[in-house]
């Protein structure tokens, strides 16, 4: 037993310590009703609990009486108020430090019969509040002091207690230094692996050690999974380490973050295999869940299940009202957390979010839940250990390697208390075994009784690439430091990936590292090769996707960038998408919901007389109706800015769709206007009536290209021989008058060729791109002549990619490429100049169109 439950034992009864769990939970809620002065201006502050258990730790340990004290400064007073409304909380039973040696000492009578003789092993220090009642226990039963090769406190009574000590441990020491921190993890599991499979030495024979373990437990986590090697962590792992910590941080996220559509989905994901509002949820429910909404609000998922039917959900049966009490519960914010934590989790997750919560202030659950532990689940007995180095202290390994001895971490530094700083209590008195007192007297008593080898380990650099410099510590083993490569070859590899990085001759001939090597060096090569988009022709996948049916978007890539074309259409990659509200709209949102407010007002103007009988405060009042309308579902299908930059964005559109209805260059006698009018076969996006049969195929003449989408304005005369097609743009105008703009504008001649396809030849028609910001309408003046020029260059565009060539374009890599992540890194700067010249040659006549103007 430790010397703290041979006191309880002694002290009697019901008796127990306040264990750490208990002590947070008191404090925690004293805290809020109890006036204590100074302190009450920072009582409610993330850490206060933390800070004020340690305080109270220290002060027990130290054998101080806050209460006969609290008079000296009011900061003692303050404390002194805590301490008392704490152990008024706590179970009488719970007993601090000084009172269980009170009791024990009144009990003294018994200890022989309790317990006999009393050895103290492995013990290097006790903190000062107990060493009267030891040199007490002493004083009735034999007390020995078996320190073995340790170190002898001061204060121990040699007249009273026994001391036996041995001569000391004469271990091989060796010192080494590693590149990082990361290094230092992958040399220690390699040795271990190597006093194991030499047989030098059996798993529990090995221990790795530092003091600052939190600093390495990250990289050992993630090695001994992969090295398939039993690793113990003595301290215990991260709770959020296991599925059941993952769902506690998940909750914790969305409670302090928000509701969002990715959130959810993650603690739907962790939630599913435990009993719950969740897994009452059917399988593959998230399918009702639109893919470009992020559901920021409780209100936006409201609007998303009321618009549900009964089809809509899998299996046919409604779970709406399941989800709103789930939806409920997570926006009640963190202000819930404990109601959403009890309903939501259960078992593991729901003890870890409990412990959490009487850890620390519900506001930095986050922070919280990665301070706490749980055991590993690997027996010690049988495995290497890694732990701090005072576990290794106190039980000793014969083969020992101690990382992080480096300046300023081992020994580390000594820090004032949070709350009791040194010109209150001095530092001496209020922790008497400071912790860099403590360090050394680990590192010597660990060299004192290691058997066989010790080897002393350091980090040249830090993770940030800062020169480390050597601990004091080092001067105590005189050997030669050993300097380890990053990429040397290891003498024992510690995982399969480690040994086949290692041989790089038997790595080759792996599928994956042939294609990885063959790749890069096809990168570097300056003609194109099949890693650069060259594929054989009439491949099935090229083919396919010229036969779909295109978009102005998506001609405009064909022509720009054939490699981009294929990755999106044939191959379907998507640049990922933030789950996180934006700062702003880009661009592209912008537009979109510029276009999706003006068609909603250019309806009610029509359904109302029509938007040539409008004047302008008619026109205002569609725009803000249809402003309001387009906002609220935007709020609830897409992402949106902070309120305040939001609602800046709301008066900009306002703005300039105002200016686009009420713009009147050229008047169609009683003409009827037309927004977002689907053709090619386009999905309606409204109930409004079309001027054509929107199903209709157009076909873009010698190209055998179909073409379908959304003409943003359309005004028909009302003789029907006129027809004025428009195309907002929100961006900015371009200095020069353009016609195709090298390829990036194709919307007015297909747009007008559309319209001529399905009103008939005989209809005038007149294309324009309206500027909206410079307030500026650019017509095409010959829509045939461009429409010709254009029809070359995709028909130039089409046979080079159907016999193979879907090589990079002048697109390629550029800032608005979404796609640019699947290229080499600074492509733009180094693989897109190396191999320019080569994929121009390859594209032939199809980069005519980059010159067009």
């Amino acid at each position: 037993m430790t010397f703290e439950q041979l006191a309880v034992r002694l002290a009697g009864g019901l008796a127990g310590p306040i264990d750490d769990d208990a002590l947070r939970e008191a404090v925690k809620s004293v805290l809020p009703e109890t006036a204590l002065g100074e302190l009450d201006g920072i009582k409610a502050l993330p850490g206060m609990v933390s800070a004020a258990a340690d305080t109270l730790r220290k002060a027990w340990r130290a054998g101080i009486d806050l209460q006969a004290r609290a008079g000296e400064h009011p900061r003692l007073g303050s404390v002194a108020i805590l301490e008392a409304a704490v152990l008024q909380t706590l179970p009488t039973a719970m007993m601090r430090p000084a009172d269980l040696v009170a009791a024990g000492r009144a009990r003294l009578d018994h200890a022989a019969t309790l317990f006999g003789p009393i050895e103290s092993v492995g013990i290097t220090e006790l903190s000062p509040v107990w060493r009267p009642l030891l040199h007490a226990i002493a004083g009735r039963v034999p007390v020995r002091w078996v320190a073995g090769p340790r170190p002898v406190p001061d204060w121990l009574d040699g007249d009273l207690i026994e001391i036996v000590q041995t001569p000391p441990q004469t271990p091989e020491g060796s010192t080494v230094s590693a590149a990082t921190a990361y290094h230092e993890a992958v040399e220690a599991l390699r040795w271990a692996r190597l006093l194991i499979a030499s047989g030098m030495a059996e798993p529990a024979d090995i221990a790795i050690a530092a003091v600052a373990s939190a600093d390495y437990d990250d990289h050992f986590l993630a090695l001994h999974a992969d090295a398939n090697l039993d690793l113990h962590f003595v301290h215990g792992v991260k709770v959020t380490a296991s599925r059941e910590g993952q769902a506690a941080a998940a909750l914790a996220d969305i409670l302090l973050r928000g509701l969002s559509q990715t959130r959810t989905r993650k603690l739907n994901t962790l939630l599913r295999a435990h009993p719950g509002p969740f897994q009452a949820l059917p399988e593959g429910w998230t399918r009702i869940l639109p893919a470009d909404s992020t559901l920021s609000s409780s209100e936006a998922w409201v609007r998303l299940l009321d618009g549900l039917s009964t089809a809509d959900w899998p299996e046919g049966t409604d779970h709406g009202p399941a989800l709103r009490v789930i939806i409920n519960l997570l926006g009640g914010g963190i202000e819930a957390a404990e109601e959403a934590g009890e309903k939501l989790l259960h078992g593991r997750a729901l003890a870890i979010w409990r412990r959490a919560l009487a850890a620390g202030a519900a506001a930095s659950l986050d922070l919280t839940l990665e301070t706490l532990r749980q055991d590993d689940g690997v027996e010690a007995c049988v495995s290497v250990c890694w732990m701090p180095a005072s576990a290794l202290a106190a039980s000793p390994r014969q083969f020992v390697r101690l990382l992080g001895l480096n300046s300023a971490r081992w020994p580390r530094g000594i820090a004032e208390d949070r709350l009791l700083s040194d010109h209150i209590v001095p530092t001496a008195e209020l922790d008497p075994l400071p912790v860099a007192a403590a360090d050394r007297r680990d590192f010597e008593t660990i060299l004192a009784t290691t058997g066989s080898a010790v080897v002393l380990s350091r980090a040249r650099r830090d993770e940030e690439g800062r020169l480390l410099g050597r601990s004091a510590l080092l001067l105590q083993v005189p050997s030669d430091e050993t300097y380890l490569r990053r990429n040397a070859v290891p003498p024992h590899a510690f995982s399969e990936t480690d040994r086949l990085t290692a041989r790089p001759e038997e790595f080759r001939t792996f599928p994956q590292a042939a294609a990885a090597s063959t790749c890069w060096r096809n990168w570097w090569r300056v003609e194109l090769t099949p890693h650069d988009g060259v594929v054989r022709p009439d491949h099935p996948v090229l083919r396919a996707i010229l036969d779909r049916t295109q978009s102005a978007s998506s001609l405009r890539q064909l022509l720009r960038n054939p490699l981009g074309f294929v990755w999106h259409y044939g191959l379907r990659w998507r640049a990922p998408e933030s789950g996180e509200d934006p700062l702003t709209l880009d661009a592209l949102a912008m537009g979109d919901l510029v276009h999706r407010t003006l068609d909603e007002a250019l309806q009610s103007l029509e359904a109302d007389g029509g938007l040539v009988a409008a004047d302008a405060e008619r026109i205002a009042a569609a725009i803000e109706s249809a402003t309001s309308e387009v906002a609220e579902l935007w709020e609830g299908e897409r992402a949106v800015p902070p309120s305040v930059i939001w609602r800046r964005t709301l008066d900009e559109v306002r703005a300039l769709g105002g200016w686009a209805l009420a713009f009147r260059d050229e008047l169609l006698p009683d003409a009827r206007a037309y927004g977002e009018v689907p053709f090619g076969g386009a999905e309606p996006k409204s109930d409004a009536v079309a001027p054509w049969d929107a199903a209709a195929p157009v076909t873009i003449p010698g190209t055998g290209l179909r073409i379908r989408g959304y003409i943003d304005r359309l005004d028909i005369a009302a003789d029907g021989h006129h027809a004025l097609v428009r195309d907002y743009k929100t961006g900015r105008m371009p200095k020069d008058d353009i016609v195709l703009n090298h390829g990036r504008e194709l919307q007015r001649c297909l747009y007008a060729f559309a319209v001529k396809s399905l009103l008939g030849d005989e209809v005038s028609i007149s294309a324009s791109l309206l500027y909206l910001r410079e307030g500026r309408d650019l017509r095409l003046n010959d829509a045939d002549a461009t429409l010709v020029a254009l029809t070359g260059y995709l028909q130039s565009a089409c046979v080079n990619l159907a016999t193979g060539g879907a090589v990079m374009g002048v697109d390629t890599a550029d800032k608005y490429d979404a796609l640019a992540f699947a290229l080499p890194a600074n492509a733009d700067a180094a693989y897109c100049e190396r191999k320019r010249d080569a994929a121009s040659a390859r594209l032939g006549t199809a980069i005519q169109v980059w010159e067009a103007q």
